[in-house]
């Protein structure tokens, strides 16, 4: 049965493949030590944002380009990219891809900083969804910022929802598998949030906000 199950979950996460432009950025992040979502979770990403038909995302956790490429492919034409990261380098190389799969510089604004020094300078109510991959122990803060930011009918997602399959193992009690766990308790006791956890890449939690 075990067999069949990862053979079913890497059936999901195959039926997505990237182009050329996504796995030249994939490798740079990979060499640079910014691991990139997965194709499955960024395809989930491109969904995401097309079904809310958005025109403004923040992204914590820019890495070298690949999630932020998944969210703009889902994006409007006329959509803006907020990317929020701590290294300039993996920013300069995201632009880069931003750049190669034809998305203008007034597509994508990144901003470099803490997450938590940046998120509450942004607008209230100003976005259609929030993406975080960031620092995991800051995952909670990261959702307390996304409610604020988004529109009613928005939606936050967060990448590593299982964290190497250390989320669903009781015994794993490490502060970022705990962390995890935690906010995913948060989510779903949040009465203003519709959630989902979706087993795609390594783990997306996706939540609609449905009230302010």
């Amino acid at each position: 049965m075990t067999d069949q199950v990862e053979a079913t979950l890497a059936y999901a996460e195959q039926f997505h493949q990237e182009d050329e432009i996504l796995h030249a950025a994939r490798q740079r992040g990979l060499e640079m030590g910014a691991v990139p979502v997965l194709p499955g979770a960024g395809a989930a990403l491109c969904f995401l944002a097309t079904a809310v038909n958005a025109k403004a995302v923040v992204e914590i956790g820019t890495g070298c380009g690949v999630s932020g490429l998944w969210l703009l492919r889902g994006m409007r034409a006329d959509g803006t990219l907020t990317s929020v990261d701590v290294e300039p380098e993996h920013q300069r190389l995201a632009r880069q891809a931003y750049a190669e799969a034809g998305f203008s510089g007034a597509r994508v604004r990144l901003i470099s900083g803490r997450a938590l020094d940046v998120l509450p300078r942004l607008s209230d109510g100003g976005y259609d969804m929030v993406f975080a991959d960031g620092a995991k122990q800051e995952y909670a803060d990261y959702l307390a910022e996304a409610v604020r930011l988004l529109r009613v009918g928005g939606i936050v997602a967060f990448d590593n929802m299982l964290w190497h399959n250390r989320v669903a193992d009781p015994a794993q009690r490490d502060p970022d598998t705990v962390a995890l766990r935690e906010l995913g308790k948060l989510v779903q006791s949040d009465e203003r949030l519709r959630s989902v956890l979706m087993p795609l890449g390594d783990g997306l939690l996706a939540a609609v906000k449905v009230s302010a």
